[in-house]
């Protein structure tokens, strides 16, 4: 066993309630369009007995970012327009006396 294992506890699974979940490095898949996407040394807790896997939340989190498709790109920021200009009445406001 590695020693970073030994440095988180280790949960009960919720599948099969006999094994427990450790964390472990895989290699996750995923689709992403028509590519197949490995990433290798991916944080998982991984069941000692059916072989339940939990994503790392945060790992998954940084890998949903990386592979947006508007990952890098400016962001725009969305110009205010200013108001219409109001209609003007006929009547003028009376000239100050100076």
């Amino acid at each position: 066993m590695s020693e970073s294992a030994n440095q988180y506890p280790s949960v009960p699974c919720v599948e099969c309630r006999a094994g427990v979940l450790t964390l472990r490095h895989i290699t996750y898949f995923t689709w992403l369009g028509g590519e197949l996407i490995t990433v290798p040394n991916f944080p998982a807790w991984v069941c000692d007995v059916c072989g339940r896997r939990e994503y790392d939340e945060k790992a998954i989190h940084w890998l949903n970012m990386i592979l947006d498709p508007n990952a890098g790109k400016p962001t725009h920021a969305r110009r205010r327009t200013p108001p219409p200009p109001r209609p003007q009445s006929g009547i003028q406001p009376p000239a100050s006396k100076s």
